[in-house]
């Protein structure tokens, strides 16, 4: 599947405004639900029909915006894979935080490749990840052999 620069804006649009915008929208609520003056509930509640405009009007873009336009600009450079399989992984988590009502989150990494992913005293990535996963009360596992090499985070998703 080839993302062109339309599709990347779409993402965008969705992973940012219309979140940023949904979270507005229940502020909103949250605050009509105590509030007890009228004309300030009547205000409030203008003010979040706004917002579902608001997010009705930024979905319409995010579908026009991934309609087929016949220009394909890929993404093919490390860097932007690298920020693309971020992002992805950020929704990702983002979600099951929000709404799994889950208690854990189990990530599994796995490669085909030749394996030989260790911790070692002159390279310090897998420690430091180790380390990030501890300060969170979670797991972090690494099994490596000739078949590849699987990464498993286990974290509790209650103190989140």
């Amino acid at each position: 599947m080839i993302t062109t620069a339309r599709v990347r804006l779409a993402q965008e649009l969705h992973d940012g405004i219309a979140q940023d915008l949904v979270a507005l929208g229940y502020a909103v609520d949250a605050i009509l639900a105590t509030e007890d003056d009228e004309i300030k509930r009547h205000s409030l509640r203008s003010l979040r029909l706004d917002i579902v405009s608001l997010i009705d009007k930024v979905r319409i873009e995010i579908f026009d915006l991934r309609k087929e336009n016949g220009f394909a600009e890929p993404i093919n450079s490390q860097p932007a894979f690298k920020v693309e399989l971020s992002k992805t992984f950020n929704e990702i988590i983002e979600n099951a935080i929000q709404h799994s009502q889950a208690s854990n989150l189990t990530i599994t990494i796995a490669d085909d490749g030749i394996g030989g992913a260790k911790y070692s005293e002159l390279h310090h990535g897998l420690q430091g990840c180790g380390e990030r996963i501890s300060s969170l009360q979670g797991d972090f596992a690494v099994k490596s052999d000739f078949t590849g090499t699987t990464i498993e985070i286990k974290v509790p998703l209650e103190s989140q």
